[in-house]
């Protein structure tokens, strides 16, 4: 299935900010993910695969504030690409623009930090940058200013056309430092069209733990300055498999050239179809050919609905304080809270006062023996005497906010006035 056609150009970058929408979770939670933009006409929505996790259904939000019920019909979490399947979705495709030149300008639209669709300027920095070197991506580099919430969003050109999906900013930093990175249009209309096709093949794990050969270890080895370095290699994986071991130095793939950590990936890419790799590798010195067999990947995830004879999973009906990892004397007060506890990522810290359970006041003795079986809202009194409402779930996900610094940090569902 092909990207829209180039000459149906949306009139300009604002224009086509028509064509972005806003991900959230469809669950109670209404948590907010990312972006995403209309792929065609029959209502296929982009993102990164990064956005919608391990989500099979998600809420899209429209540029004219409609919402929709999407479906994900396809992901690859090492390439970061995800396609939706959205229903009574009105809004244009966005066009498929050609490949930038360096210096070009460029729009980016997204909703960063959860703010409402928004649109920044910047030009293209550099056209092919490989940001991680196990994944054969070569990213549009640009500052147009990207932030969290943005990824999934279209990096446009002067014309409103798709040149590039924004999917992340440079390490080290959280937040917009002037590099962003964006997924070529190009790239991203062959992973598209291999996910609803259902041809892309999985990128595999091959269990190799690699480091490029440096200067100051090619001296040590007394080899010249080129190669890959195997560092480790897991058991029972792929590369154990073909035979490769500690030490051993990479030195090509499929006869080219591994000059740098980064064309290993590329060389495996380009050799999955035929489902394996002859590698050259320089072991004590001399130089042997093993073949690497790419096994299928497993699904990312276990599902048991459809499974003949599957059982379902036991799950804990209820919990008590203790269970959770909170400690409390009689009188309700927090003296110890478990490292890593559904407790402390609720933002319960040593030293709080137990005021409310749900809008109830219970003793010390009647909270230790409380059953906690839902989502549970407690009132919180901390040392200074302020208060605060924190969710107590034992079944949530995980990705609840963590105490910094003996403090939680500010719930962005709380205005201060």
């Amino acid at each position: 299935m092909a990207a829209t056609s180039p000459d149906k150009a949306a009139a300009s970058p604002v224009s086509a900010a028509g064509s972005v929408v806003v991900l959230r979770s469809l669950d109670t939670k209404d948590r907010f993910l990312g972006s995403g933009f209309v792929w065609q006409t029959d209502a296929l929505v982009v993102t990164n695969a990064h956005v919608v996790g391990s989500a099979d259904s998600v809420r899209i939000i429209d540029a004219a504030g409609g919402e929709h019920a999407g479906e994900v019909i396809g992901r690859d979490p090492v390439r970061d690409v995800a396609v939706i399947s959205v229903t009574g979705l009105a809004a244009p495709a966005l066009p498929l623009g050609p490949a930038p030149a360096a210096g070009d300008d460029v729009w980016a639209v997204g909703a960063p930090l959860e703010l409402g669709l928004t649109l920044t300027r910047g030009i293209i920095s550099a056209q092919a940058r490989q940001v991680e070197a196990a994944v054969p991506i070569r990213f549009l580099q640009h500052d147009a200013a990207v932030n969290p919430g943005s990824s999934g969003g279209p990096l446009l050109d002067a014309q409103g056309r798709l040149i590039g999906m924004n999917s992340r900013i440079a390490d080290g930093s959280r937040f917009y430092v002037g590099i962003s990175y964006a997924i070529a249009a190009q790239d991203l209309a062959r992973i598209v069209s291999g996910l609803i096709d259902e041809t892309l093949i999985p990128f595999p794990k091959l269990g190799l733990q690699l480091r490029p050969v440096n200067r100051e270890i090619a001296a040590a080895l007394g080899i010249e300055p080129t190669g890959l370095l195997v560092d480790r290699v897991q058991v029972g994986e792929q590369a154990e498999d073909a035979g490769l071991q500690a030490g051993d130095i990479l030195v090509a793939a499929q006869g080219a050239q591994l000059a740098r950590m980064g064309d290993l990936a590329f060389a495996i890419e380009a050799a999955l179809p035929s489902q394996s790799m002859a590698l050259t590798v320089l072991r004590h010195g001399k130089e042997i050919v093993l073949n690497l067999s790419f096994q299928p990947v497993a699904a990312s995830a276990l599902a048991l609905r459809g499974i003949e004879g599957a059982g379902g999973l036991n799950r804990i009906s209820s919990y008590r304080f203790e269970g959770l990892g909170l400690l409390l004397d009689d009188n309700a007060l927090v003296t110890s809270v478990t490292e890593n506890s559904p407790a402390l990522f609720a933002g319960i810290i040593r030293g709080d006062r137990l005021l409310a359970v749900n809008g109830h006041a219970l003793s010390g003795a009647d909270l230790r023996k409380l059953e906690i079986t839902a989502s549970t809202l407690i009132l919180l009194q901390r040392a200074g005497g302020a208060t605060l409402h924190v969710i107590l779930n034992p079944w949530d996900s995980g990705e609840g906010i963590r105490p910094v610094g003996g403090a939680n940090v500010l719930d962005p569902s709380i205005v201060v006035f």
